[in-house]
């Protein structure tokens, strides 16, 4: 399950980060208001932890546009204790709960858990393109009858390529989305990944192909 903490305070957010990566989420952070509506709207989250204080853009700003843009994905508020009406308010924008800091790990895996429980019974753990679809639940991608799983980098990679069809992701992108910060040595990485991924398409007889876009990224294409 794959949770994004948009939060400025880098000390809060790395430890979260920290918690919730011991208890095997795969977590990604921003620390602006602006990164944490670009990520959001990738559509790759399980769940939003939103500092409402936010540099550039206010979490009550992000939390509109994305409602509004019909992303429903299960957003906790993250509030200092006179944010009272901010409160109300978030949760009135269609915030599904919040936690007042300072807070303990206990209280914030009981939040997460309690808000993702109903998520994962439905089929917005499933994934479609063309004829293929991934299951974020057992990180299987299948093809009609046909059904393989994938290691975790390789499932990494095609979640994202599979949310966010027929666009060009470059290798930063990628890279950023699956790794973390750019690494020199992940440019390499990223095409081994890409051609594992290809080899398993083609096993299960897929129509959907990855297609390069010299010196700039991939997309999924059928």
């Amino acid at each position: 399950m794959r949770l994004l903490i948009v939060e400025d305070e880098r000390e809060i957010a790395d430890g979260m980060k920290t918690v919730l990566s011991r208890e095997n989420y795969l977590v990604d952070v921003v620390y602006d208001g602006l990164s944490g509506l670009d990520y959001i709207f990738s559509n790759l989250y399980d769940l939003v932890l939103l500092d409402i204080m936010l540099p550039k853009l206010s979490g009550l700003d992000i939390l509109k546009n994305i409602r509004e843009a019909g992303i429903d994905v299960p957003v906790i508020l993250v509030t200092a204790k006179s944010q009272t009406e901010d409160k109300v308010t978030g949760l009135d924008m269609g915030a599904d709960d919040y936690l007042t800091k300072p807070f303990d790990a206990a209280e914030l895996l009981a939040r997460i858990r309690a808000r993702t429980r109903s998520a994962r019974n439905t089929n917005q753990n499933i994934i479609e393109y063309g004829d293929l679809s991934i299951d974020k639940s057992t990180q299987k991608i299948s093809c009609r009858d046909e059904s393989i799983k994938l290691g975790k980098k390789e499932y990494q990679l095609m979640e994202y390529l599979m949310a966010n069809p027929e666009q060009i992701l470059t290798r930063d992108m990628l890279i950023n989305k699956v790794w973390g910060p750019s690494d020199e040595s992940e440019y390499n990485n990223i095409e081994v990944y890409i051609s594992f991924l290809r080899k398993k398409l083609r096993f299960l007889k897929s129509e959907v192909t990855i297609v390069t876009t010299k010196s700039v990224g991939y997309s999924l294409e059928k």
